[in-house]
């Protein structure tokens, strides 16, 4: 072998090292998405959560890595969800509640961010607010807290229903919370409620016939991922038994349901994209606050109304974020 040849040999072999290193560097982060919902439940969320994504200069399958996992509706497919994402090594895991309990169960070390209705601090997932701790931080979309303001607004469109009916999910943490600030808006308003529970599809067929049974003048149905996961099953529901209903979110209006009020969950989709980016820069869970949405939304179905032979008081429709004719 000739010296110039060897040379560049050795000179090969020692660049070897060095190559793998620079792809180590290189190598694309992976996000854990894990939702209790389908792929194909919430489009606008995942849009915003990658329009998040992207406003930090990540882009899905250029600079990052989505590793999807859906446990359509199956409560007892979400700890394993969980340990796989785990097990694939990911950057960041994204969960919504409840399932953020399981990613939080199955590592202490992996950064978490949530989207949560429920009240973090109560529900055990952050120390506090303003200094989360440990490894899990993310977006309070303060559903719980607006159940009452609910109340108020269904009772200025339906101000004839002496007795309302409330469906609740006892499998959810904020359900006693829930029902408690039912009862004292009810109590203010002068108005009965009747409180249902169901947490399959069998019991929300039931709880809407229990209602009507009551013969209560209108319905509120809590916030609960499971109850939005069912959209479609509630607002059939209250369009074949003609109760004017109320719900946590716009989804639910966008599928013909009467009146929503509640914060813009895309948007907290698209903040939890921001605080995923700035983990992946470096960022620690400890250090970002949890994030409370400041802006809530009014959304009125006045073709519904119409079908229920409801009047929407202009005053209700001019404080309207949108109102769908």
């Amino acid at each position: 072998m000739k010296r110039r040849e060897f040379i560049t040999l050795l000179g090969g072999t020692a660049a070897w090292p060095l190559a793998a290193r620079a792809q180590q560097t290189a190598t694309i982060p992976i996000i854990g998405f894990l939702s209790s919902a389908s792929a194909d439940a919430f489009p606008d969320r995942t849009r915003a959560f990658r329009q998040g994504l992207s406003e930090l200069g990540y882009i899905e399958g250029q600079n990052v890595t989505i590793e999807y996992r859906w446990a359509e509706g199956q409560s007892d497919r979400v700890p394993a969800l969980a340990a796989e994402l785990v097990g694939r090594q990911v950057s960041v895991i994204v969960a919504n509640y409840p399932p953020v309990l399981a990613a939080k169960a199955a590592t202490a070390t992996i950064p978490i961010v949530f989207t949560s209705g429920a009240d973090p601090v109560k529900a055990g997932l952050v120390a506090s607010f303003n200094r989360p701790e440990r490894n899990v931080t993310g977006v309070h979309l303060i559903g719980s807290a607006l159940e009452n303001k609910r109340l108020e607004l269904l009772h200025q469109l339906v101000p004839g229903a002496t007795l309302i009916g409330v469906v609740a999910n006892p499998k959810n943490p904020d359900a006693t919370l829930q029902l408690r600030e039912l009862e004292d808006a009810a109590g203010a308003i002068k108005r009965r409620i009747h409180v249902v529970r169901a947490s399959t599809e069998a019991e929300i067929n039931t709880a809407f016939a229990s209602v009507a049974q009551q013969r209560a003048g209108a319905l509120l149905v809590t916030g609960d991922p499971f109850f939005s996961s069912h959209r479609v099953q509630f607002v059939t529901l209250a369009d074949r038994y003609k109760l004017p209903t109320i719900y946590n979110q716009r989804d639910y209006v966008d599928k013909g349901g009467l009146i929503s009020y509640g914060t813009d969950f895309a948007e907290g989709y698209r903040l939890a994209a921001m605080y995923v980016g700035k983990i992946l820069k470096g960022a620690k869970p400890a250090d970002l606050p949890v994030i409370q949405p400041t802006k809530f939304e009014l959304v009125i179905n006045l073709k519904t109304a119409k079908t229920l032979g409801l009047t929407v008081p202009l005053t209700l429709q001019a404080a309207s974020d949108e109102v769908i004719e």
